[in-house]
């Protein structure tokens, strides 16, 4: 999973943990890795909706989480050859268990029309995560997905799925 971002993500997680480029890979991977689950994008939020990344084919949906816009993992190809995925490389050894399935990876998210800033991304391969991240709306199917750690930043790019 190289990220250009939010998916490899579940199979290369070694390949991930080593530098924060590798993170922001995994991220893409993630976001990649995520699919279907419904929500159509609205005119007030037009980043909500289904998204696969351009790169490596994941899936995440867009949804809003309070005032606020968040990401979870819908399918993968990681989850299509074990659906009871679990986050077993989370550094928080109590969320190991929990199911990659419906995992929230992009968290708090505020701002819009075209761009959405200050959330955070979790990539469950390497159970690494960004404090900063952004989705900038490129235009109505293209979606730019940016994670930093520390001052070095990735990004990819996601195509609409609906």
């Amino acid at each position: 999973m190289k990220f250009a971002f939010p998916v490899h993500v579940l199979s290369r997680a070694s390949a991930f943990v080593r530098s924060p480029r590798s993170l922001f890979v995994a991220m893409a991977g993630v976001a990649t890795f995520v699919a279907s689950a419904g929500a159509g994008a609205t005119a007030a939020d037009p980043v909500l909706g289904l998204w696969r990344s351009k790169d490596r084919g994941g899936t995440i949906e867009l949804h809003r989480c309070g005032g606020a816009i968040c990401g979870r993992i819908l399918d993968g190809a990681s989850l299509r050859a074990n659906p009871d995925l679990r986050d077993v490389h989370n550094g928080n050894r109590s969320l190991r268990a929990r199911a990659v399935k419906g995992l929230r990876v992009f968290d708090g998210f505020t701002g819009g029309p075209r761009q959405w800033k200050g959330g955070s991304l979790y990539d469950p391969e390497s159970g690494w995560g960004t404090k900063s991240g952004s989705l900038t709306l490129k235009d109505a199917n293209t979606l730019e997905v940016k994670g930093c750690v520390a001052f070095i930043c990735q990004s990819e790019i996601m195509l609409r799925i609906r």
